[in-house]
């Protein structure tokens, strides 16, 4: 196929031996006309050029004008036209009405967008970027990592248009949106880009909100490692919150996992993600267990749990709630199960994400023999579930076996309680391998009865009603409790004097100020607030009202 130039160079030269041999201005007036029809057929139709990049490029747009989605705004494009890698990108499937932000949002981590037009009734969109290096690495990635938006697949690739020129009113709306897109991604670093903005580490730190259902090291890796190989993960619980720190391999890989996941929730309407990037540089595991995981060493060692983090072999930065800055689809393959028992319907998984499964038996091991009582774990294991049998072993009373009324529950308290310590031992909990717990038999003993009781018809469970509060109120143990049903006639003295008389030394009081049947006590230790909750859950107030005690988030 010949090229441009030499197909010119044959144009010009039959042009000059016809302009030679014309007579008269008529002849002279078709000639010019045969150069302009042949001019155009070689700007429209000229040899194809060689992509850059595997995604295609062209799509079908007019060179002249756009309309917008109220068909009052116009789009102007340069009248260059050529299918290579272009600074302008073409969005195309995007779900119905598929804001400006949300668009911008897949773009913004590998540089500045400059302008953006959205076509919502073809469902499309035009975004150009800073840069034409940004727009092919945003490409290139996308064609490995393909993108959505609602949980609909979008497509990307190369405009025939080099730039993108709006009229103010659409032009307003598009930087307002990129400002918006910009002030949500924390401290991503915006640039002029040269390709993807450099992220500050590839390491995350996430903490997630509304615990709902418990979130385990394989859920977290089961999510992030859609975005690229994940090598390390610790979690661990610090200010009263489940968090974790995650490592890529990549730097690229943490920084687009951050803006994809950043505000996203795991189950539909809890577990939120706050993802940021951590001051850690690469993550020192030493060892393999249900809270820290090296992926590239499996010769690790399980080690002893610590709920500190110091088991970890590294030194956790000092990350609170305070110091955090202010629909996304997996392709996990995984079915949507329901959710045992009673807890919720079966929950429309927002990362599609499968509820835990399994037996909902517990086992309780490293307890006090002389201090544990099948009540006493009922009320803590009841914090986070609702328990309905509890057997302490009779030949081994150190240990004892908890039956949750469903298996989600079973993991919620694992999660929060596998560590913590009780009548100054460490316990361990991990799911045991019974589905349910017996009850003695006739011929069992006395003391054989009162090891084993059952509670599945208690009036303290606290989430037998649909839909209850208690439901976003779970917590892990921390040295503030939260009070509640406290009556009208019991002051603050009083319930200081309470704690107090068993023992415990109260460091801070605060009724809460809209609502005086709740209040904030704090304790000198979590250990001690787990004790005194299973003391004082459920003392008699005044004749008719009991004392409600759980952990809280806050504190005073």
């Amino acid at each position: 196929m010949l090229s441009s130039d030499v197909i010119n160079q044959e144009v010009s030269s039959r042009v000059s031996v016809a302009a030679a041999e014309a007579r008269g201005p008529k002849q002279l007036f078709f000639l010019i006309i045969i150069i302009i029809i042949l001019r155009l057929l070689l700007s429209d139709h000229g040899p194809e050029s060689t992509l850059r990049s595997p995604v295609g490029c062209c799509e079908n747009m007019s060179s002249a004008h756009l309309s917008t989605v109220d068909g009052t705004d116009r789009l102007c494009v340069s009248e260059r036209a050529q299918c290579v890698p272009s600074p302008v990108l073409h969005l195309r499937q995007l779900p119905a009405d598929t804001s400006e932000q949300e668009v911008v949002d897949l773009a913004l981590p590998f540089g500045r967008v400059s302008k953006l037009i959205t076509l919502r009734t073809k469902n499309q969109a035009f975004l150009e970027m800073a840069s034409e290096e940004a727009a092919v690495t945003m490409v290139n990635y996308y064609t490995s990592a393909p993108p959505t938006i609602r949980n609909q697949p979008v497509f990307i690739q190369y405009s025939t248009h080099r730039e993108l020129k709006t009229d103010n009113l659409t032009n307003q709306r598009a930087l307002q949106a990129i400002s918006t897109a910009a002030v949500h991604s924390g401290n991503m670093g915006l640039s002029e880009g040269r390709g993807l903005i450099p992220a500050p580490s590839a390491v995350l730190r996430i903490i997630v909100e509304n615990l709902f259902y418990p979130v385990t090291l394989e859920v977290l890796q089961q999510i992030f490692s859609k975005f690229g190989s994940v090598l390390k993960i610790i979690t661990f619980t610090r200010n009263n919150q489940f968090q974790a720190l995650l490592q890529f391999s990549d730097a690229v890989h943490a920084q687009h996992a951050k803006a994809s996941l950043d505000g996203q929730n795991i189950y539909n309407g809890c577990c939120t993600l706050r993802i940021d990037f951590s001051k850690l540089s690469a993550l020192n595991v030493k060892y393999n267990n249900d809270k820290s995981r090296d992926f590239t060493r499996a010769d690790l060692p399980s080690g002893e749990l610590d709920p500190a983090g110091a088991a970890f072999g590294v030194a956790l930065p000092p990350y609170g709630a305070a110091a955090f800055p202010p629909s996304f689809h997996q392709h996990t393959g995984l079915p949507v199960t329901a959710v045992p028992g009673s807890l919720m319907s079966p929950p429309r998984m927002a990362l599609q994400v499968a509820p835990p499964a399994g037996h909902s038996v517990l086992l309780v091991s490293n307890l006090d023999p002389e201090r544990v009582s099948p009540h006493c774990l009922f009320i803590l294991f009841g914090v986070y579930g609702d328990v309905q049998r509890v057997k302490i072993l009779f030949n081994k009373k150190e240990n004892a076996l908890v039956q949750m009324s469903d298996a989600t529950q079973a993991q919620l308290a694992m999660s929060h309680l596998n560590g913590q310590r009780l009548h100054g031992n460490v316990i361990r909990v991990t799911l045991s391998k019974h589905p349910v717990v017996q009850l003695p038999r006739g011929a069992a003993g006395p003391e054989e009865q009162t090891l084993t009781q059952d509670f599945s018809g208690s009036a303290l469970h606290r989430f037998k009603k649909p839909g209850s509060k208690n439901f976003n109120n779970i917590f892990p143990p921390s040295a503030t409790l939260h009070l509640s049903n406290i009556p009208s006639s019991v002051g603050e003295d009083s319930l200081k004097d309470l704690f107090s008389s068993r023992g415990f030394a109260v460091k801070a009081f605060k009724f809460f100020q809209k609502d005086r049947k709740m209040a904030l006590l704090q304790l000198a230790s979590v250990e001690e607030a787990v004790e005194a909750l299973i003391a004082l859950h459920d003392q008699q107030l005044d004749h008719n009202q009991h004392l409600r005690v759980s952990f809280s988030k806050s504190t005073i």
